[in-house]
């Protein structure tokens, strides 16, 4: 399994590096353990406009049978964006990268459909329940059993 893994995951790299989506880079990808991917919405959004944001990707080696674990990371002069589904930890609650998740997807579906769901959005707020649960919250989002209840945004 960890050779399938390994391959697919250069595979996947080599076509990020090579024929990235608008707005979508890769940051960091040094091994087959994490990587980072930088993410711009490419639309006139107000509330991410002129801003970069990053992922942490973090695969096992039952990729892609299993998701990868995928949550926004800070860093000097990148921020967590806000988002109704998206925690100031940043967890994300996002139906792909837990029980929605399909071996077809990719690094760069996973990227597209966050992008996506960025720019889709509306409002400029964190999830409400964002305090307790970043008090609370397991260390890897997968342990988190989300609640899929409001697609609007």
């Amino acid at each position: 399994m960890i050779g399938g893994f390994t391959k697919r995951l250069g595979r996947e790299l080599n076509d990020l590096k090579s024929n990235p989506a608008v707005g979508i880079s890769v940051f960091q990808a040094d091994d087959f353990r994490i990587w980072l991917i930088d993410i711009k919405v490419m639309d006139d959004n107000p509330i991410y406009v002129g801003k970069k944001f990053r992922l942490q990707f973090r695969f096992a080696p039952t990729y892609p049978i299993e998701a990868p674990e995928v949550q926004f990371v800070a860093s000097y002069g990148i921020e967590i964006p806000m988002h109704p589904h998206i925690y100031s930890n940043g967890h994300i609650c996002l139906d792909v990268l837990g029980s929605g998740w399909s071996p077809v997807q990719t690094v760069a579906s996973v990227s597209m459909s966050i992008q996506s769901m960025l720019a889709g959005n509306d409002r400029n707020e964190r999830p409400p329940d964002d305090a307790r649960y970043v008090a609370h919250a397991p260390i890897s989002p997968k342990n988190t059993r989300f609640v899929y209840h409001d697609d609007s945004v």
